[in-house]
């Protein structure tokens, strides 16, 4: 629960006529996470992708094209199916054809549709003119310019122009058209808007190109909308044909995608193989208590014309690295005459019993190799790298440590998400998912406190997790849920929802007849002993959350030795434990009234902890303790000295429970104030009107036999009809935000409070996650 599921290296050593064999049993067992051949091996190099593998490739990339340009998606599959060979090679190149021949129609009419737009855009300036466009080029000795601009400052640049013989300005709404006859003799060059724009750089007139038009502008742009919807209807029946074929062709693209994957994944497995002229060697990691299913899975695929053996099994070490929990690769001597004395020459070791010289273990390598080349199996130690293990274990191709599969009960399955925003425990640390899961909707539940609330997080979860795929989604519904049933336990505990004080009277009071609900927020003056109860008890809940932490940590340092691990750790566990018992014991006689005097918490008062504080003398031993904790930290940690004060600081962060706690009661109480109003009674209790206005109240002058003293607002819900309905708005549209709030705020700070204070302590996360060599077929069947 607290570490992940144990793995183990295994080795597949075989020959190559077999690895095409073993690479689809493997594949379809979905169970080995392979290792990657780090070339480190002399003689092996890493092999080559399988034959097809190209041409599955060079598939895959066009069926991911066409769905692309089909937008076909998971929804359009259908049934599951089988794909051929056949199907692959026709009826997928029947359906590029089709595809390509409509989607090149749709874009050359997408193309002319743009065109079209563009100029029905750029003839609506010349449209307001009112100038038919033949009248606008085709001149000699007349320059013309259509723009924006200015008419007057246009004017006034050409009257000023002593190159100008004669002008005339035509403008209406934002266009303008200019007619210049030049005081040249010489007929005007072509290009005779490019002339006006000369002349008019001071008056900032911007030209636009005049279409190549006869007629009013009128019918030019009448013609362009007839032809745009020519062209409109065109692609809705290319786009309809389009439609229609997605839904004949979207399950057979899905399945040939897949398909394909498959063949792709499985030619490029021998990538990963250190690999001789006629030998294979594969490695990697799957769950321990399966390895006997692989074995299993290749005798009956190859028979004896592979060797599976069990390398090692992961244990954890202070580097983060697997280790040998048992000797897992002993057993009888492998085919070829390989034994561990073989494998202590072939690495070059000290073999003490029935040591060869390297001459004879040169030739039962060589013996080995003819064994494997003539379709026999061979051992994993057979075929090692030139260099030995410090471990004395097998050597492996790779250095990569175990993958990560968390195991954790359903119930916490949903938190995993929250760890890994952090990241993924590694393989060597305590996974802290169980421990989120059994105090995040512990501290939602208490800070947030209300059935109604609780009720719709709840809702809100169970749907995110009904109704999308995505895993971290659903994992977000399913925290939701448990955050929101733990709020609804302690709103019946506060005995609130949606903040009245309900369930306090219909449940605590009426039905199980005691003077009140168990529990008080504290916010209302007769319950304020209970804000300082909540105080102190954030406190006590840092110290022992932070507690677990550091013992984690200390439990992992062991594998550094027990002093390491106590000055690393145990350093820390010694300051806090000393720092906060010379607080609670009054700190040189000095303490809060929260703590100590005959109201105060650790008296009984609101809540008998059966605890009354620590004695001077327990204070001066701790912080005596403390005073040892820190110098043992010093001593091993020097750096961290600077950091000592955070036994107190991290404690302290605790305290933002209560604060929240507080905060979510004040916004719904003002909420239902605006609405209901509240009067107040002689022992300090708020009420508030619900059964009568709260003026009413006061007027009779006494509530269930206390004195109604005042009211502290008459409530939008008494005061008309216009008020009832604005309050109405008021009490919807607050505990909405309230409930949003109560994400942002409860929600944030809980999870701050795992992250920072808790994770900082033991977590650091960076595991891999298990990947196995194989698919999951959800198109496709194999039958």
């Amino acid at each position: 629960m607290l570490r992940p599921e144990q793995m183990s290296r295994v080795s597949v050593t075989g020959s190559k006529q077999v690895m095409e064999s073993v690479v689809e049993t493997v594949h379809d067992l979905r169970l080995v996470d392979l290792s990657d051949y780090d070339g480190a091996w002399e003689g092996f190099e890493p092999g080559t992708p399988a034959e097809g593998g190209d041409a599955a490739s060079e598939k895959l990339v066009t069926v991911r094209s066409l769905k692309s340009i089909l937008d076909v998606d998971e929804a359009n599959a259908g049934p599951t199916r089988l794909v051929t060979e056949d199907a692959l090679d026709e009826e997928l190149e029947d359906i590029r054809e089709e595809v390509n021949e409509l989607d090149d129609r749709r874009e050359e009419l997408r193309d002319e549709l743009r065109t079209v737009e563009e100029r029905i855009d750029s003839v609506e300036p010349f449209a307001a003119l009112g100038i038919d466009l033949d009248l606008l080029t085709g001149y000699d000795s007349l320059a013309v310019g259509v723009g924006e601009g200015d008419p007057e400052t246009i004017e006034a640049e050409l009257a000023g122009d002593d190159s100008v013989a004669a002008f005339e300005v035509f403008s209406e709404d934002d266009a303008v058209a200019v007619f210049v006859y030049p005081e040249a003799t010489d007929p005007v060059e072509e290009g005779v808007d490019a002339s006006v724009q000369d002349l008019l750089v001071g008056a900032d007139f911007q030209a636009y190109d005049v279409p190549d038009a006869e007629g009013s502008p009128e019918e030019y742009i009448s013609e362009l909308h007839h032809r745009k919807q020519q062209l409109e209807s065109k692609l809705d029946t290319v786009e309809d044909e389009l439609e229609d074929l997605k839904l004949d062709v979207a399950g057979f693209l899905l399945a040939a995608e897949e398909t394909l994957a498959i063949e792709a994944q499985k030619s490029e497995a021998p990538l990963s193989f250190a690999t001789t002229e006629n030998a294979f060697v594969a490695e990697g990691w799957l769950p321990t208590d399966e390895y006997e299913r692989l074995e299993r899975a290749l005798a009956d695929a190859v028979g004896d014309h592979v060797e599976v053996e069990e390398l090692e099994r992961a244990d954890y070490d202070e580097d983060g690295h697997a280790r040998h929990a048992e000797d897992v690769t002993e057993g009888p001597p492998a085919a070829g005459g390989a034994t561990e004395t073989d494998l202590g020459a072939s690495v070059g070791g000290d073999v003490t019993d029935g040591a060869e010289s390297p001459a004879e273990a040169e030739a039962e390598q060589e013996q080995e190799k003819e064994t494997v080349a003539d379709g026999g199996h061979a051992s994993a130690a057979s075929v090692t790298s030139s260099e030995p293990r410090s471990d004395g274990g097998s050597v492996t191709m790779g250095s990569d440590s175990p993958p990560v599969i968390q195991d954790n009960p359903g119930a916490a399955k949903p938190f995993e998400a929250l760890v890994e925003v952090i990241n993924r425990p590694k393989y060597t640390e305590f996974d802290p998912t169980v421990l989120v899961f059994l105090t995040f909707p512990a501290f939602f539940g208490f800070m947030i406190g209300d059935l109604g609330y609780g009720i719709l997080y709840m809702g809100l979860g169970y749907w995110l997790y009904s109704s999308f795929d995505s895993d971290v989604i659903r994992s977000l519904g399913g925290v939701g849920m448990w955050a929101g049933g733990f709020t609804a336990i302690f709103g019946i505990l506060y005995g609130e929802i949606f903040g009245l004080h309900l369930i306090s009277s219909y449940l605590w009071e009426g039905a199980l007849g005691m003077g009140g609900s168990p529990l008080h927020k504290g916010l209302q003056p007769k319950y304020g002993d209970y804000a300082l109860g909540w105080l102190v008890l954030s406190l006590l809940a840092g110290v022992l959350h932070l507690t677990i932490g550091w013992v984690l940590d200390f439990i992992e340092n062991l594998e550094h030795g027990f002093m390491d691990a106590l000055g690393e750790s145990g350093s820390w566990l010694m300051m806090m434990f000393g720092l906060w018992a010379w607080i609670f014991a009054g700190a040189f006689g000095s303490a809060p009234s929260i703590l100590y005097g005959s109201e105060s918490v650790f008296a009984g008062n609101p809540i008998p902890l059966g605890f009354t504080g620590f004695s001077p003398t327990m204070g001066l031993a701790g912080l005596a303790v403390f005073f040892v904790g820190l110098a043992l930290l010093t001593y091993t940690e020097p750096i961290e000295f600077v950091e000592f004060l955070n036994v107190l600081v991290n404690v302290l962060s605790y305290t933002r429970l209560a604060a929240v706690l507080l905060a979510k009661a004040g916004m719904a109480f003002v909420v239902n104030l605006l609405f209901f109003g509240v009067f107040v009674t002689g022992d300090g209790a708020w009420h508030f009107g619900i059964g009568h206005s709260p003026s009413h109240v006061l007027e009779q002058g006494t509530y269930h036999g206390h004195e109604v003293t005042s009211v502290m607002f008459e409530g939008l819900a008494h005061s008309g009809i216009a008020g009832l309905v604005g309050g109405l708005l008021v009490l919807v549209v607050g505990h909405l935000l309230v409930l949003a709030l109560g994400v942002t705020s409860a929600g944030l700070q809980a999870v701050r409070l795992e992250y920072v204070e808790f994770f900082g302590k033991f977590y650091e996360g960076g595991g891999r996650a298990y990947s196995p060599f194989g698919y999951d077929r959800e198109y496709t069947t194999e039958d």
